[in-house]
């Protein structure tokens, strides 16, 4: 497996706690972890293999041009970069209970996102064992990447990152 690259954001929280337990899952040297604001296009540039994750919490403002807006900011900086020859998961933290109508909807715009730059995206996942009534991370029974909900099934977290890694490995 090539390296891979995993970016995040915001930083702490929960979406920052759940990036040691994929840290964990990987031998070392394997996996390179940075919040998307501390990471540059050169340093992007350098891996075909990026996982990507961030969490439901204002995903609707992700692309609007706010200075305390890091995704916008991110983004822009992806047009920049060649994405003919990378691979793309997403991993995406959301409330099922508190936000039924908009669980993981960031993985829809992750998906619109590299999408529209011809990355190429991997890593759905089965929406089953979710409690949710609506989702723009999701499509056909199956989200766009890995869905995780820390505040109601964190004790299914490790196991969903293991089985997800598993099969985001084959592409890697």
């Amino acid at each position: 497996m090539k390296k891979a690259i995993l970016l995040y954001w915001p930083k702490s929280g929960n979406v920052e706690g759940v990036t040691g337990i994929f840290k964990n899952k990987f031998n070392d040297g394997e996996l390179d972890i940075y919040s998307i604001d501390n990471v540059d296009k050169d340093t992007l540039s350098g891996y075909d293999n990026w996982i990507i994750g961030g969490s439901t919490v204002g995903s609707h403002v992700w692309e609007d041009a706010d200075d305390s807006n890091k995704w916008h900011d991110f983004f822009k900086m992806l047009d920049d970069i060649d994405f003919s020859n990378k691979t793309i998961a997403a991993f995406g933290l959301g409330d099922q209970i508190l936000y039924p109508h908009h669980f993981v909807d960031g993985l829809g715009v992750f998906k619109e996102e590299f999408e529209k730059r011809g990355g190429k995206l991997t890593g759905e996942w089965p929406t089953d064992g979710y409690n949710y009534t609506e989702s723009e991370g999701a499509k056909d029974e199956m989200f766009f990447g890995l869905a995780l909900d820390e505040d109601n099934q964190d004790e299914l977290t490790e196991a969903r990152i293991e089985e997800w890694l598993e099969s985001i490995k084959k592409e890697f």
